[in-house]
């Protein structure tokens, strides 16, 4: 382990000496990009093209009313308003205010920025609003009345920290606290849970569970099972993809609910739980495979496992990303070859008169959804058939659907997002390429039709490839006017550690195996040369997060093939993540530097720590950015790289943001100027 005193890189990490150098490199950097004519008006097309009246309202349903969190110029920290469907559906909706943030900021005279509203189902006129410091991870709660428009003075109430709290029902709530020391993990999450009833000072809940430091972190909800059913479900986790399952019973007593340690649990229905698993699973002497979706008879009170029925066992080219409830059936989001398709599913006393029937089954059943593009599940009102989804394409504005699980209509196009730019002149196309093992890997690139392949065409490539994290073919937006029209290709690249193609394609690049997903990225760069789409010059790389170690890790070890490279809010020194904020959080996804092993794998690709010197090779400009605010991922990671960077001589910016967190969610207007800021650096370097 280094010695802080003797390395001045990592004497930035948590010394105040370093706000100077800080405030000087984020000065400098904005002076470069800023002063860009191109930044300006990229910044105020983008701005303006966030405003309300040019994109969707989207809202959750809860009773008669749907209830969206909105954002302007003149609103910048937001109002939380509701209407009624039918006036959704008009042409002048009209929306009432709950609940104004803007005036709450200034009554309190705290950055306070929406972390989450939550409403009790069966009685959702009450909601914990959950309110952040400049978008922080940690917040307070608080509960709220929508009719009366009130905080309750004597309601339920909790300090700042990354709680997490969930209704049990009007009068109680599930508290796992984070604001003490003595509740966190190790990881920096809590690992207790606690009962609170209406009306109790918290030194009269009722303790759960306490839970050792070593855990990562617990959480405690109840899954609504019809208005009276219920099944009350504590998760611990064990590690990021490791966890162990106890429903509550009656007297509050925890019954172990015999799961495997990787699954995820999406809904419980009908005496049902809904599970995919995450590894293959011998139960009752027969095996169900990684990546299935299992409806699993599950008793609330003692947990005890029944019938088990294989509702999806995905082929080799899909996986199962999300589930949705209705009443009595179930809508799976299923990927083949990244491209988005529903299966649909009926529980056998609402069966359809053509379906057939089996005993304690599920009934696959036919729908109109689309099979290609991205579709996300907006909303699913509690005890309907209804669903809401949204669906776009790279070249396709975002479309707000309805549809009814049990009939025979098409979905109802509720809203459509304004088009950015006419798609008519562009098109998108899957290609496949061979890694370095010889592992075929998925890419989409986006380009003008015209797009004549001499090797010159500036080319962003976009990619994160962590956390069973799928890159899905989204509308782009602003990338449409602002690249793709100033003749630039964008291309997303679905690396393996990514949930593409399901937990095999996430664990083939998940710790001791995490170069495969850096060696996966640089052979779609390859391909694009090869393919005389771009060239070195042209060819710019960008990724956020784990992404931004993605391509921190790409700059380090194949810095000739790009010349442009934006890190954003990015982990780099991975000798020492563990160390910093939630890092120790993350031991399951890159491994653990204090054991030898492990230690040896993380150093052989630490961007932080293989950095050369300008003099022996010559890298790429970087724009590398992060968040004052960031309680995920410390910024330290951001400053000691560009630091280092620039003392070894090599061409770096480095922008610091004062609000926003790891999210960066703070604002139309913020959130317009990063995008402005990273897409004028690629202009310079790839297009000038």
């Amino acid at each position: 382990m280094q010695n802080n005193q003797l390395d001045p890189f990592l004497y930035l990490e948590n010394h105040t000496h370093a706000a100077e150098w800080v405030a000087e490199q984020n000065q400098s950097s904005r002076t470069e990009l800023e002063d860009d004519p191109r930044f300006d008006s990229m910044r105020q097309s983008i701005a303006l093209f966030a405003q309300a009246n040019q994109q969707i309202p989207y809202f959750s349903q809860h009773g008669a009313w749907l209830y969206h969190f909105y954002q302007s110029e003149a609103q910048p920290r937001g109002v939380y308003r509701r209407t009624t469907y039918e006036s959704y559906c008009s042409p002048n909706t009209i929306w009432s205010v709950v609940f104004d943030l803007d005036a709450l900021v200034q009554q309190e005279e705290v950055d306070w920025y929406l972390a989450g509203i939550s409403h009790c189902i069966l009685s959702p006129q009450r909601c914990l609003i959950s309110l952040n410091i400049a978008g922080s991870d940690a917040s307070v709660c608080r509960e709220y009345d929508v009719e009366t428009q009130q905080f309750l003075n004597d309601s339920f109430q909790f300090p700042l920290g990354k709680n997490q709290i969930h209704w049990r029902d009007i009068n109680s709530v599930y508290v796992c606290p984070a604001w003490d020391e003595s509740q966190l993990s190790q990881a920096g999450y809590s690992c207790e849970v606690w009962l609170l009833e209406r009306g109790q000072a918290w030194d009269e809940a009722t303790s759960i569970a306490v839970l050792p430091e070593t855990i990562l972190k617990t959480l405690a909800w109840r899954f609504l099972d019809g208005e009276h059913a219920h099944l009350d479900i504590i998760e611990v986790a064990l590690s990021f993809y490791k966890k162990v399952y106890y429903c509550i019973d009656a007297d509050l007593a925890l019954q172990q609910i015999k799961l495997p340690l990787r699954c995820d649990l999406y809904a419980y229905t009908h005496g049902d739980l809904i599970v995919k698993l995450g590894m293959d699973w011998r139960w009752q002497d027969r095996l169900y495979l990684s990546g299935c979706l299992l409806a699993i008879e599950c008793d609330a009170q003692t947990g005890q496992l029944g019938h088990i029925q294989c509702l999806v066992a995905p082929s080799h080219t899909q996986t199962i990303q999300g589930v949705d409830a209705t009443l009595s059936g179930l809508a799976v989001h299923v990927l083949d070859q990244v491209k988005s398709q529903i299966h649909t599913f009926i529980w056998k006393e609402a069966a359809l008169e053509d379906c057939e029937h089996q005993a304690n089954a599920w009934q696959a059943i036919p729908n109109s959804l689309p099979s290609r593009g991205a579709i996300e599940f907006v909303d699913q009102p509690w005890a309907t058939e209804t669903l809401y989804y949204n669906y776009s394409d790279f070249l396709q504005p975002a479309g707000l659907y309805r549809y009814d699980l049990l009939a025979a209509n098409a979905p109802e196009l509720l809203r459509q997002q304004v088009a950015a730019f006419d798609s008519h002149h562009y098109e998108y196309q899957q290609y496949f390429t061979a890694s370095k093992d010889g592992t075929a890997i998925p890419y989409f690139v986006v380009h003008d039709k015209a797009l004549i392949l001499r090797g010159d065409a500036p080319t962003l490539l976009y990619g994160y490839g962590g956390f069973q994290v799928s890159m899905l073919p989204y509308y782009v937006d602003n990338l449409g006017p602002h690249w793709l029209a100033k003749g630039g290709v964008f291309v997303v690249a679905n690396i393996r550690g990514g949930g593409e193609f399901g937990p095999n394609w996430h664990q083939a690049a998940q710790g001791a195996h995490r170069q495969r997903s850096f060696d996966d990225f640089i052979a779609v760069a390859e391909d694009l040369i090869a393919r005389n789409i771009t060239s070195p010059r042209r060819l710019g790389i960008q990724g956020g997060s784990h992404g931004g170690l993605l391509v921190g890790a790409c700059l380090v070890q194949r810095p000739e093939i790009f010349n442009a490279v934006v890190c954003e809010v990015p982990l780099l020194d991975m000798l020492r993540y563990t160390e910093l904020h939630a890092g120790a959080s993350w031991v399951d996804e890159y491994g653990d530097p204090n054991k030898t092993e492990d230690r040896a794998v993380l150093a052989a690709y630490s961007p932080y720590h293989h950095i050369q010197p300008a003099s022996v090779q010559r890298y790429p400009k970087v724009l590398l950015t992060t968040n004052r605010q960031d309680d995920r991922v410390h910024p330290a990671h951001a400053r000691k790289m560009a630091a280092k960077l620039a003392e070894m001589g090599h061409e770096v910016l480095f922008f610091e943001g004062d609000k926003g967190g790891h999210r960066g969610n703070v604002g139309a207007s913020e959130m317009a100027a990063d995008l402005a800021r990273a897409l004028t650096f690629l202009h310079q370097q790839l297009m000038d």
